[in-house]
């Protein structure tokens, strides 16, 4: 009896620490909204994640910062933050943000406080209505919220509703995060384009390393410049689900794409994840070595040099549904480590029914 009951109570006690290992490796996530600061923030085990944002200067809702489990910012802090040793190109590049560059002929990408007040009035700017539900959770925070995209002169061309998931445990972040556009009484054209939809800046050491000073063009002729610079402790590399590492991943597909690299002496990756129901799968990607990591299912003649056109479209009163995971992951993650994650995000039941 006496060695039965050391046994029981040796079980109690492993049980015990098992689970009190899972709760700790399982984070309690914090979705604290601000409204008076235009902002929710976003914390996991008490540290600070990120923050939904919508300050007046940058023209959508963005996620900004994003930092990895260990608290290390991965997203370039220009124009918002600045730090050191950065890049000064593109201030339309924020956090992480979900938009495009021809919406019915009017750019929603590249619009900045940085424009002349004459090309500002040509633009498109995604504005932040409302939070609907703000729920903070013993291992996932949801944030719910609602947008319109406005064209130049106020009228209202689509409804974005988006769900929010984050999580995180010792060693990675999560972001789930599922938009919903509805047109609104006008059919809405995505005509075919290289800048879009979901993207990301990231911090100078994430960069690939180049000794060579680039020009991009947007459609409207715009040309930016991105100098060549110091490429100390410059050290990402981009690699596809389809093998492709560094420039080559540019306008390919894949199911997912990642960035790993090293800050601090920390290697960290940076995972995008599509999903098969999204619209264009598997996506194009828009991965430049300055820093833009960005999936765009719908600009498919500029990627694939005019041998596919897809000019997606929506309905009067129809919607599309876009559902992307981005992984914040301590250390450099293998290929099968992200396979796994795609056919788990796959395998989620991520669609929700249009409230318009």
């Amino acid at each position: 009896m006496q060695r039965a009951a050391i046994v029981l109570a040796v079980t109690a006690a492993v049980l015990t620490a098992v689970a009190q290992a899972f709760r700790s490796a399982v984070a309690a996530v914090t979705v604290t909204p601000n409204a008076s600061s235009r902002r929710v923030d976003i914390a996991i085990g008490g540290a600070p994640f990120t923050s939904y944002i919508w300050p007046e200067r940058v023209k959508k809702p963005v996620l900004d910062p994003i930092r990895s489990a260990r608290g290390t910012i991965v997203t370039r802090g220009w124009p918002l933050n600045p730090r050191p040793g950065e890049r000064v190109d593109h201030p339309h590049h924020v956090g992480l943000w979900f938009n495009y560059e021809s919406v019915n002929g009017v750019d929603f990408w590249n619009n900045s406080d940085a424009l002349t007040p004459q090309d500002a009035a040509k633009m498109g700017a995604i504005v932040h209505r409302r939070i609907v539900t703000a729920k903070s959770g013993a291992d996932r925070g949801e944030l719910v919220t609602e947008s319109d995209w406005v064209l130049p002169g106020g009228k209202t061309l689509l409804h974005e509703r988006t769900q929010f998931f984050f999580s995180g445990d010792a060693s990675t972040r999560t972001i789930e995060r599922i938009a919903t556009l509805t047109a609104l009484d006008a059919r809405v054209v995505f005509a075919d384009a290289k800048d879009g939809m979901l993207g990301m800046r990231v911090a100078r050491q994430l960069e690939q390393p180049s000794n060579e000073p680039q020009v991009f063009t947007d459609t409207a002729g715009r040309a930016t410049a991105v100098p060549a610079m110091d490429n100390t402790g410059v050290s990402g590399q981009y690699t596809s689900s389809e093998g492709k590492k560094g420039d080559a991943v540019w306008a390919t597909r894949a199911r997912w794409t990642s960035l790993t690299g090293t800050i601090g002496g920390e290697a960290i990756t940076i995972a995008m994840i599509d999903h098969p129901e999204n619209p264009g799968f598997p996506t194009y990607w828009h991965a430049r070595g300055y820093g833009l990591f960005a999936a765009n299912p719908l600009g498919q003649k500029v990627f694939s040099e005019g041998r596919e056109t897809m000019n997606f479209t929506i309905e009067p009163r129809a919607s599309a549904t876009f559902r992307y995971r981005v992984l914040v992951i301590d250390g450099t993650a293998s290929a099968d480590r992200l396979e796994r994650e795609f056919s788990s995000f796959s395998a989620s039941q991520t669609s929700h029914p249009s409230r318009y």
